[in-house]
């Protein structure tokens, strides 16, 4: 069963989790170790935890537009979002761990009251997709999870929720389709399941593992436990 086809009550949860699983990773960094890189290449932990933070308050102003219909959008520009998260990563460790919970909290309040009408209202992402609100539930989902991993805190995709795993790898392999890429590889997913990732091309070359281990390296995030292909780099995805 992939994530949307949840009831949106156990998709919110399931966002929930993820904001709670990245809060304990968070809270087990001290404020000398978030100066330190975190998995994402030019950026500190820092900067991860700025990100994640403004995430949130750009997710209730879409959750705005739902509600109202003046168009909110996640961020002024590209440009302002970058300079909003390096900005950010230069406040103080304790500011930055209260920027978290705060916008977390206001997104979760944004859920809570929304009304029944507005969750299939369109609104627009950061990429410019037409969504409905109940979409950030994804949205919302992906950035915690992953991100929990990112920090580099013992954080790992062997912990994520089987749907959240399988919802991520459909969306990976998804904007890898659209953008034309990784033709000629499959995915074996433990032992059981073989994604072609262009139906047009034969695989040529196969990555296998279990799906948390597949996940991992099909959004960039290394080759950990991988039983084939462990010495190929993934297409981009995002």
């Amino acid at each position: 069963m992939a994530f949307n086809d949840l009831d949106l009550t156990q998709r919110l949860d399931l966002a929930r989790e993820g904001t709670a699983y990245f809060a304990q990773r968070l809270a087990a960094l001290s404020d000398r170790e978030l100066d330190a890189p975190c998995l994402l290449e030019g950026w500190t932990r820092r900067h991860l935890v700025a990100h994640v933070g403004y995430n949130a308050a750009a997710l209730c102003r879409i959750l705005d537009w739902a509600a109202t219909g003046i168009e909110t959008p996640m961020y002024a520009s590209m440009e302002q979002r970058g300079r909003e998260i390096d900005e950010g990563a230069t406040l103080s460790a304790g500011t930055l761990r209260n920027l978290f919970t705060h916008t977390a909290a206001r997104l979760d309040e944004k859920w809570r009251h929304l009304p029944d009408t507005a969750w299939s209202a369109e609104v627009r992402t950061a990429q410019g997709r037409l969504v409905p609100a109940a979409e950030t539930a994804w949205m919302r989902s992906r950035e915690v999870w992953i991100h929990a991993v990112d920090l580099g805190g013992g954080g790992g995709f062997e912990d994520f929720p089987d749907v959240v795993l399988d919802s991520l790898l459909d969306d990976i392999v998804g904007m890898w389709r659209r953008k034309g890429e990784g033709a000629g590889l499959a995915l074996e997913v433990g032992g059981q399941r073989l994604v072609v990732v262009q139906d047009d091309a034969p695989p040529t070359a196969v990555v296998a593992g279990p799906l948390a281990s597949v996940v991992r390296w099909a959004s960039g995030r290394g080759a950990v436990g991988l039983t084939a292909g462990a010495d190929r780099l993934p297409p981009r995805w995002l």
